[in-house]
């Protein structure tokens, strides 16, 4: 009977202690769960306050072909309140830099204990689109000032800004077809209605019309020749937006 009383309040005791220990680790919890609230809601102020002055300058790395160094430092002048190596978010000013229109990626990194690390990609021009912007390979548009293509000879493209990759995989295959029959193929465009139009070297035009090319290109080769134009005349286009045969357009020479 001692045994099981004994036995009894201890079973009891350890209750009561397990009733205490509960809300002990519950409180601990919330504790640890506040400290990391509060050091995650001021760990970016905490950084600042570490940081003895402001990110003052830049290297830009690799060899880029059209961006400068005063492209750069533009940019992360004009960005307001610069912060120094710990308090600085790097995506902020990556987000600046891809605001340039010919680039097309940004790695940046900080350099203690006051500069960035700045690596770029380009887009490429291959071509020149609507008169002032430029294509990419992948057929992406976008600016790029004229002085900086230096002495490159590209293609002139046209159309709408999500026709440019169709018109430029047009380009490669209408340019060697005519290279083949000895015809240089200057520029090429296509308007909202999907209308051809191309432009050859020794400036005729090629009305083409929409739709399928290729059997107008063959039309267009074997009337060419034919084509009787007065000494005092040039021919300016050739409209082969028929069935059969093409009608033509003389001008006075200049």
């Amino acid at each position: 009977m001692g045994l099981w009383h004994k036995a009894t309040q201890s079973v009891r005791s350890g209750r009561q202690k397990s009733r205490i220990f509960v809300p002990v680790k519950l409180l601990i919890v919330l504790l640890c769960l506040g400290v990391f609230f509060y050091a995650y809601s001021n760990w970016q102020n905490w950084l600042e306050k570490l940081d003895e002055r402001p990110i003052s300058g830049f290297n830009l790395v690799g060899s880029p072909t059209f961006t400068t160094d005063s492209d750069v430092r533009e940019i992360i002048s004009g960005m307001a309140d610069l912060k120094g190596f710990w308090g600085q978010d790097i995506s902020l000013v990556k987000e600046q830099i891809l605001t340039i229109p010919w680039v097309s990626q940004a790695i940046v990194r900080k350099i203690w204990p006051d500069r960035l690390s700045i690596l770029l990609n380009e887009y490429t021009p291959v071509a020149i689109w609507n008169h002032n912007e430029f294509v990419s390979p992948e057929g992406v548009v976008f600016k790029l000032p004229m002085d900086r293509l230096g002495d490159r000879d590209l293609p002139r493209l046209a159309g709408p800004d999500y026709k440019s990759l169709v018109v430029l995989e047009a380009w490669k295959k209408i340019y060697n077809e005519l290279k083949a029959k000895n015809l240089v193929l200057k520029s090429l465009s296509i308007d909202e209605r999907e209308a051809w139009q191309l432009e050859l070297e020794n400036g005729v035009i090629l009305k083409l019309g929409r739709g399928e090319w290729k059997a107008k290109i063959d039309r267009f080769v074997t009337i060419y020749p034919e084509i009787e134009v007065p000494e005092n005349k040039r021919l300016a286009y050739v409209d082969l937006r028929y069935k059969v045969g093409a009608a033509v357009g003389l001008v006075d020479k200049e």
